[in-house]
C-alpha cells in the first residue's frame, strides 16, 4: 500500500460516514475527484448573441488537442443539462468555448455565465485533429464551424512558419463573424495562412455542390488535407465533392448533429413519458429527444449526435427506429438513445 493509500484510508475514518473527498469538494470544488469541473475565468461578447467562455479545469481534465471538444454542463432551474461545444484555444491553453445563443443550454451559457461560475466538464475528444506529419491544409467553415478551426490555427501557424493553410469562412454578417480581427491579424502576421471570407448575408453563399467554386477559390483542393466544419448541407456537399473527385479520404468533416436517413411516410407516432405524466405525437423524422423537450419533459442529453451516449433511456414498449442507420429497436428494456431515434407507431417511455 502507498503512502497516498495509507493517506487516504486514515483520512475516511476520521470523515466518516462522508468521504475525504467530499469534504474537499466543499474547500475546492476543483479538487473533486468525483466530478470533473472548471471555474470560468473570462467572459467575452462575441457580437450580440454570443459569447466565449474561458475556463480553468480542475481534477481529472486531459489537456486537449487542436479540434477536439468536450461536454459542458450548467444546472438550470436545478436540472443539469448538458451540450458539446469546441475548444477553441491552442493545445496546451487552458480552454475556451465561443458559444451562440440557439437552444437552452447555449442561451443560459450566453445571458448567465460570469466569472467565478462552476462548469460540469467531461473530458475531451474527438478525431477532429490536425494531421501528424506536414502537408498543405484547406479548412472549410460557416458560421460557429470555425470554433474548431481556430483552436488548429492557433497551434499550429504560430509554430509553424512554414505551414500552408487556405481557410475560406462564411458568416451571415460582417457583425456576426467570430474571431474576424484575430484571423486578419493571422494572415497578415503569417504568410502561409491565406484567409477567404463570405458574408452570404451580402454575397450568397458560395456552391459547394460541384468542384466549381473550389477551383476557382483554391486551385490545388485536390492536393490538400480538407477539414470542414458548419451546416449539415456545406458537409453533406463537400463529402460529395471530395468523393466525385476519387479522394473520399482527402476531406475531414466534424458534424454537431448526425448524418440522419430520410424518414418513411409511415413512421410516428404517440410517445408516452409515463414519470412525466406527459404524451406527445411525433413524426418519424425527429428525435424523440427533442420531442420529449418540446413537451417539456426534463430529458438527459448530451452530444446530440449519437456519441456520448449520455441519452440513453429504456424502451419500455413500442418501436424506435435509428435515424442514421434504419436499425429498428423493439426489445423491452433496451437501452435506446433518444437523440437519434425516432418513433415507430406508439413508444412508452419510463421517464
Amino acid at each position: 500500500m502507498g503512502v497516498r493509500s495509507a493517506i487516504h484510508r486514515v483520512a475516511s475514518v476520521l470523515t466518516s460516514p462522508a468521504t475525504p473527498e467530499d469534504y474537499l469538494q466543499v474547500i475546492n470544488p476543483l479538487a473533486s475527484s468525483r466530478q470533473l469541473r472548471g471555474v470560468v475565468t473570462g467572459v467575452r461578447r462575441e457580437g450580440a448573441r454570443s459569447a466565449t467562455i474561458a475556463f480553468r479545469p480542475g481534477r481529472g481534465w486531459n489537456p486537449h488537442l487542436a479540434g477536439q471538444w468536450a461536454r459542458i454542463g450548467v444546472e438550470i432551474d436545478g436540472v443539469r443539462q448538458w451540450r458539446s461545444y469546441s475548444l477553441s484555444t491552442a493545445e496546451g491553453d487552458d480552454p475556451e468555448i465561443t458559444v451562440t445563443a440557439i437552444g437552452r443550454v447555449s442561451s443560459y451559457l450566453v445571458d448567465h455565465t460570469k466569472v467565478g461560475d462552476l462548469l460540469f466538464l467531461a473530458p475531451p475528444q474527438g478525431e477532429f485533429i490536425l494531421p501528424t506529419g506536414p502537408r498543405p491544409l484547406l479548412m472549410i467553415t460557416a458560421g460557429s464551424g470555425i470554433t474548431p478551426v481556430m483552436s488548429m490555427l492557433r497551434t499550429l501557424v504560430p509554430k509553424r512558419p512554414d505551414a500552408d493553410v487556405v481557410l475560406i469562412h462564411s458568416s451571415r454578417e460582417p457583425e456576426s463573424a467570430l474571431f474576424a480581427s484575430e484571423l486578419t491579424d493571422l494572415a497578415g502576421k503569417y504568410p502561409g495562412l491565406h484567409v477567404i471570407t463570405r458574408f452570404t448575408g451580402r454575397q450568397g453563399r458560395i456552391d459547394f455542390s460541384s468542384a466549381a467554386a473550389l477551383d476557382e477559390l483554391c486551385p490545388d483542393w485536390r492536393s490538400r488535407k480538407a477539414y470542414v466544419c458548419g451546416p449539415t448541407d456545406l458537409l453533406d456537399d463537400t463529402e460529395k465533392v471530395w468523393a466525385n473527385a476519387g479522394l473520399p479520404q482527402g476531406v475531414q468533416v466534424e458534424r454537431f448533429a448526425p448524418a440522419l436517413l430520410v424518414p418513411s411516410d409511415t413512421d410516428g407516432g404517440t410517445i408516452t413519458f409515463a414519470k412525466s405524466d406527459k404524451e406527445a405525437t411525433a413524426d418519424g423524422s425527429t428525435p424523440i429527444l427533442q420531442v420529449g423537450e418540446d413537451a417539456g419533459v426534463i430529458m438527459p442529453s448530451g452530444c446530440r449526435m449519437g456519441i456520448c451516449r449520455t441519452c440513453l433511456t429504456p424502451l419500455v414498449s413500442g418501436q424506435v427506429r435509428d435515424l442514421r442507420t434504419g436499425e429498428i429497436h423493439s426489445d423491452e428494456g433496451e437501452l435506446i438513445q433518444t437523440c437519434i431515434t425516432a418513433a415507430m407507431g406508439p413508444v412508452h417511455l419510463e421517464i
